[in-house]
């Protein structure tokens, strides 16, 4: 086969998702085709190794069976995706198709335990059989077109991510359980400066793209040598950051499956897990978060005060600070503006992060950046370093910037170019004043506004409008309406010649 380009993979693969949209909720669906894309991979790595192992050894099966063993997945006989496509018009293909899947996360037990949770025999989502028939038969076809094990680089991973925006966009506000935009990944992994040797990890993971973007602003540097960590809740998600991971070549990867304020899996020595670097975009103010269970919390991410039952947001952010590495961690985490300046327990909690010297920056950004979700959103960077004995202990003051009005506007979803990227990341790098952009606020200085964050009572952007001259304006009506009343006196004789 010819090598494929990004942009035909891409085509490709969203014209196999396509075959069902409308007729299965793409919320829903997307697991299915992720799954399939998965498996199709697995398959045509099996086939692309078997191929040279031939070449090697000729016709000494008991030496390809012995090398295969340590390949990277093994596939049973009879369970890869060329088998399927051999029985592709077979009465009971959904069930065959679960029957090898099942198979595969047998004698993978150790990488790929449940990673496929997707029934291909459901009548209840993938409708009766005829319907359910034909759908499927339409993806082995499609996926039949291309050998993804002569994909070249990260094609098939940045398709993988490109497949799960697409899928966000007709997925709509659900989208924001598995998705963030790539602009704001983008932004956020290179706000939290991670670095060569740096354990990362992101508590609320989704499909683990931000976590991904992080490492790539590792291997921008020229190094491999970090290390990615992620927990997340829903199972069908958990699924595609594990299956995101292999596919981008992230087989080292951890990432666990639960509640990560009721239940945190990454944990060491019965105590969190502590890292170099934390992203995040954690649910906006999720209701019942699990604060009435968490009053004893074992690990004291609450000791700063219990956020409300109705709001989660200081509860992820306690957690994200907990988990970073003393006088060195980073936390860069995206939240709604409420966080800036609700009071009560939220405002003493907000507070206390002030006082202990460790919020580091606040940056707004532009309304709709989200698929259909039109709220502005912020950014806060806590930098650990600035506690005592830690490289940054002398800083005392937060960098405010208002990146709110610039960005490249939409008609569903507005976006951020490469300069208001790099505007945003030197300012922040740089700590650099700009007129109705950036302040650095002292600490006294937010003292005075009760530890109020929010952005507008820091950055003046606040544009004079110019002077109307009143006196020119009411002349400019007088002249108008003399000649309004030129025309009409002359239509009117014009009317008179004609008889009317």
């Amino acid at each position: 086969m010819a090598k494929i380009t990004q942009d035909e993979l891409n085509k490709l693969l969203w014209s196999a998702a396509d075959s069902a949209r409308g007729t299965v909720d793409a919320s829903v669906f997307k697991d299915y085709i992720l799954a399939f894309l998965f498996f199709k991979y697995i398959s045509d790595l099996k086939q692309a190794e078997v191929q040279k192992l031939k070449e090697r050894y000729g016709d000494d099966q008991e030496r390809i069976d012995l090398r295969l063993k340590n390949a990277r997945f093994i596939l049973p006989k009879g369970s890869s995706f060329y088998d399927i496509y051999a029985h592709q018009n077979a009465d009971n293909i959904g069930e065959l198709i679960n029957i090898a899947l099942h198979k595969i996360e047998d004698v993978n037990s150790t990488q790929l335990h449940d990673i496929f949770t997707v029934d291909f025999n459901s009548q209840a989502i993938l409708g009766q059989t005829a319907q359910r028939n034909k759908m499927i038969r339409d993806l082995i076809t499609d996926f039949n077109k291309v050998n993804l094990a002569e994909v070249e680089g990260d094609l098939l991973g940045n398709a993988y991510m490109y497949l799960i925006e697409r899928f966000g966009s007709d997925a709509g506000k659900k989208a924001g359980e598995f998705y963030t935009p790539k602009v704001l990944s983008s932004l956020l992994a290179k706000l939290a400066m991670p670095k060569p040797g740096n354990r990362i990890c992101d508590p609320a993971c989704g499909s683990g793209g931000l976590l991904l973007l992080a490492g790539e602003e590792v291997q921008k540097q020229g190094s491999n040598d970090y290390a990615l960590y992620g927990q997340e809740k829903t199972g069908a998600t958990y699924n595609l950051a594990r299956m995101n991971m292999f596919l981008h070549g992230q087989d080292s990867a951890r990432i666990e499956w639960g509640d990560t304020l009721n239940n945190p899996m990454l944990v060491e020595n019965d105590h969190l897990m502590q890292f170099d670097i934390i992203v995040a975009n954690p649910p906006f103010s999720l209701d019942k978060w699990g604060e009435k269970h968490l009053e004893n919390d074992i690990y004291h991410r609450f000791d700063r005060g219990m956020p409300p039952a109705s709001k989660g947001d200081y509860a992820f952010i306690s957690h994200m600070v907990a988990t970073a590495k003393p006088k060195s961690g980073r936390v860069a985490v995206i939240v709604p503006h409420g966080v800036l300046f609700r009071g009560s327990s939220e405002g003493k909690i907000r507070q206390a992060f002030i006082e202990e010297n460790i919020l580091d920056a606040v940056i707004g950004l532009p309304a709709n950046l989200f698929l259909n979700v039109g709220i502005p959103v912020a950014f806060l960077i806590f930098d650990k370093s600035r506690e005592k004995g830690g490289a940054n202990e002398n800083r005392k003051d937060v960098l405010f910037i208002d990146a709110s009005k610039e960005f490249v506007p939409g008609k569903k979803q507005n976006s951020l170019s490469e300069d208001h990227i790099k505007k945003i990341v030197d300012t922040y790098k740089n700590r650099r004043e700009i007129e109705k952009y950036s302040h650095i606020a002292t600490f006294d200085e937010i003292k005075e506004n009760d530890f109020n964050l929010n952005i507008p009572r820091y950055v003046d952007t606040f544009e004079e409008e110019e002077e109307v001259d009143l006196a020119k304006v009411k002349a400019e009506i007088i002249d108008l309406e003399n000649e309004l009343q030129k025309v009409q006196s002359q239509m009117t004789e014009y009317l008179k010649e004609f008889g009317v």
